[in-house]
């Protein structure tokens, strides 16, 4: 079958000290999974079952870009996130097993455009234009499962050098194992998809000429600047 058009080759995260690189197939989100974030947001902590949301592909931006500020916004937040990198194939996985199925870990801005994603939620509409958008999915280059366990390790955001966020991945309230366990029972997950697994407490509105930089200990920081609007 001849197409249309041609599609560029989907984006790719390069692995720390590696020549290839991690083709991006899939972006999925947690939800509020650190307590003290959900309560900045107006919701109590659920300990019952993590949520999701998606971005696609094409939001995927490389740390150290420039990007221009958000469109069709007035309050675009930061994200601090852990990345998880699939490696393996893993459908119904069982959380004992589930990091046999992660290839790596990286640092990651889930950007927001977090006056459309309140607007949405307040009408029970769905979050997209609020979350899914171009440069919203921010990501270091990825360190391998085997140099990185995600314990207590601190995960931070500075904006202009003033921290912003300051929390540590054990305060997560959805383990990495416990994320993949419950994503794959919804999704026949596979190496090229990523997750980002939430984001602590402290988001905050980013304008044009700021410069951001996320730290977690023993991962490659992410940082992005942001320009000014198209």
């Amino acid at each position: 079958m001849t197409l249309l058009f041609d599609l560029p080759a989907n984006p790719c995260v390069p692995v720390l000290g590696e020549a290839a690189a991690f083709p991006v197939r899939r972006v999925f989100c947690v939800g509020r999974n650190y307590a003290a974030h959900a309560r900045e947001m107006g919701f109590a902590p659920d300990r019952d079952a993590p949520f999701f949301f998606t971005k696609s592909a094409w939001t995927i931006c490389p740390s150290g870009a420039t990007i221009p500020y958000p469109p069709g916004t007035e309050n675009c937040h930061y994200e601090m996130e852990l990345v998880v990198a699939i490696g393996a194939p893993a459908f119904r996985i069982a959380e004992a097993e589930a990091p046999s199925a992660v290839l790596g870990y990286a640092c990651g801005f889930d950007m927001t455009r977090r006056d459309l994603q309140n607007a949405a939620r307040d009408q029970g509409r769905p979050w997209d234009c609020g979350k899914d958008f171009e440069n919203a999915a921010v990501i270091a280059p990825i360190t391998r499962a085997a140099h990185f366990d995600p314990r207590e390790q601190a995960i931070r955001l500075t904006r202009n050098g003033t921290v912003k966020q300051d929390a540590r991945l054990s305060d997560m309230i959805f383990s990495v194992p416990e994320l993949i366990a419950c994503l794959s029972a919804f999704y026949h997950l596979q190496p090229g998809d990523l997750l980002y697994t939430g984001t602590p407490a402290g988001v905050g509105p980013i304008a044009p000429g700021d410069r951001l930089a996320g730290t977690i200990d023993g991962l490659t920081p992410v940082e992005l600047a942001i320009g000014a609007a198209e």
